[in-house]
């Protein structure tokens, strides 16, 4: 049986992620598109990750990145946030273009 890793190190280890891959988690709670379940899994799956020990060094290094590095358990969770995210201002964005060429 694996030995799950000390709760608030990972809390802060994927807080640290969304930071480094630009994601906003109090926007993606404020859109619905990230509940306190989801937040909580995300948390426990790198509880579980064998990369986690690597993982601070990586976000030191890598304070502005695209995505979550292939070793991130969360990789396509981040991903999906992301992505929900960028379609969440895509009306915003198209509203204003709209208003500075009118």
């Amino acid at each position: 049986m694996q030995i799950l890793g000390q709760l608030m190190r990972h809390v802060r280890l994927v807080a640290g992620m969304a930071k480094s891959t630009e994601i906003d988690l109090v926007g993606a709670v404020n859109a619905g598109d990230l509940t306190q379940k989801d937040w909580a899994d995300m948390v426990q799956t790198c509880r579980k990750c064998s990369w986690a020990g690597d993982c601070p060094e990586w976000l030191a290094a890598h304070q502005n990145e695209d995505c979550a590095p292939d070793t991130c358990l969360n990789q396509a969770r981040f991903g999906a946030l992301k992505s929900a995210a960028r379609n969440n201002n895509a009306p915003e964005r198209a509203k204003q273009v709209t208003q500075h060429d009118g």
